[in-house]
């Protein structure tokens, strides 16, 4: 098997770049991450709902995979930056692998679960921190946008592919099915992984944390942006970093990322990313069913367009900002600001427009486009990790997912208590109305950090 495995990777190798390679599968890593997290809410809510549990006991079930997954966001970026991102990708997929293979799925242990959960979560932290450490060191910039935006779009096809096919699972083979299918993907491409991932030659590292199209700059002592005093040498219009390997390793400037105003631009939209996210995953389906008294079964394939417009939209915004960038066309600066922009204010206009078409396609048509643009826009924040710090990527990535996490357990429960509490103050939930409140919060949040973006962000790699 490992010889079948090698040989394939050796015969893909010739005909294509390695980077291309590292890219792709990373896409697939994203992918069977997300199936996972699906599988495990459809096949745990079958076999809870068939043993009689309570929505508390499910809820407290559900919700501890993201305190694990908080908990080991900046760890695994810090992990990465020593280790290596390849080698603790590998580790997370055995990790969570063998976990859901060998957890039994019995909804009445309940300690069990959380613990398994917990265990997932913080395996599944470090998958992202060490992509971008992958990513910054692999992928030059003139492909930073489509790169990034390839790999994130593998949460959304598999979201997706996860909502599409594991019911038929659950209902055929049962719940416990989904779980081994689901260790049984992460083993294999774990598999893949050892065999075909390597490090990049130096060369190749040096044109990937290069610092861009225009002069790189660097964060001083606090006192704003000051030129680089290391040496460099330009080829092709990119600042090529000659540093070596020893200068790569040192210390990691923690102050001054948690000081940096074009990283707390990224933090806030990160969570606000995250927060619409999360709430529309999570209660959109509450939506149709009391809100606009819909039946999921009914609706068919249509609910899962939201999530496949995410998968279509991430891809178009990278190759859109490669292009212009790359064209010289727009700044790298202002292609981050343009479509960060220009994609959250768009979700956050379709959001405060969802309570007001009342039909179950201008609610799809709603949910597709703010999630559409919103995975438009990571073209702006999530690929400016690479930007402005390609040596601390994995860091800075733990840092705003860490922020990410946060959002989707703030944003989950704040909406099941606003409707707590409009159902105790005898408001009338399969009124659409109701809801507007819990749509506008994101549409707030989503100006709010659209404006901040604007005014802190940039595209010039700032640390050093």
């Amino acid at each position: 098997m490992f010889k079948i495995v090698k040989s394939c990777c050796t015969a893909m190798g010739r005909s294509v770049a390695a980077r291309h390679i590292i890219v792709g599968l990373t896409f697939v890593c994203t992918c069977v991450c997300y199936i996972e997290r699906v599988g495990f809410s459809i096949a745990y809510t079958a076999a809870a709902d068939a043993a009689g549990i309570s929505q508390s006991t499910k809820g407290l079930i559900l919700s501890t995979f993201f305190y694990g997954y908080a908990l080991s966001q900046i760890p695994g970026g810090w992990v990465a930056q020593r280790i290596g991102g390849r080698r603790v990708l590998l580790f997370s997929f055995i990790m969570w692998s063998l976990t859901t293979a060998v957890v039994p799925l019995d909804p009445g242990r309940v300690k069990a679960m959380v613990i398994a959960r917990l265990l997932v979560g913080v395996a599944q932290g470090f998958i992202f921190p060490s992509i971008h450490n992958v990513l910054a060191q692999w992928v030059p910039p003139h492909e930073r946008s489509r790169s990034v935006s390839l790999t994130t779009s593998g949460m959304y096809f598999g979201a997706a592919a996860g909502m599409l096919f594991l019911p038929g699972i659950v209902q055929f083979s049962g719940p416990r099915a989904v779980f081994l299918a689901e260790a049984a993907m992460g083993g294999t491409w774990a598999l893949i992984w050892l065999m075909c991932a390597t490090d990049p030659p130096r060369s190749d590292r040096s044109k990937a944390l290069s610092a861009g199209f225009g002069q790189s700059t660097k964060y001083g002592n606090g006192k704003g942006l000051l030129p680089l005093t290391r040496d460099k040498e330009h080829k092709n219009g990119f600042v090529i970093d000659t540093t070596t390997p020893e200068k790569s390793r040192a210390s990691i400037p923690w102050k001054n990322l948690m000081f940096s105003l074009p990283i707390w631009a990224i933090v806030v939209n990160n969570f606000t990313f995250h927060y619409a996210l999360y709430v529309l995953m999570n209660w959109l389906p509450t939506y149709f069913e009391m809100g606009l008294q819909l039946s999921l079964q009914k609706m068919g394939s249509s609910k899962m367009l939201p999530y496949l417009n995410m998968f279509v939209f991430s891809n178009i915004g990278g190759v859109l900002a490669d292009y212009l960038i790359t064209r010289r066309l727009v700044s790298v600066t202002n292609t981050r600001k343009w479509l960060n922009t220009g994609g959250f204010l768009v979700s956050a206009f379709a959001l405060m427009m969802m309570p007001t078409l009342r039909t179950s396609w201008g609610a799809v048509l709603c949910s597709s486009v703010s999630l559409g643009f919103l995975a438009l826009g990571r073209a702006g924040f999530a690929v400016n990790h690479l930007d402005v710090a390609p040596r601390y990527a994995g860091i800075v990535m733990g840092i705003s997912n860490t922020a990410g996490t946060l959002a989707g357990i703030v944003g989950v429960g704040l909406t099941g208590q606003i409707l707590e509490s409009a159902k105790a103050a005898n408001m009338d939930l399969s009124n659409p109305n109701s809801w507007t409140q819990i749509f506008c919060i994101p549409a707030f949040l989503c100006i709010f950090s659209a404006v901040i973006f604007l005014m802190f962000a940039t595209g010039e790699r700032i640390f050093d």
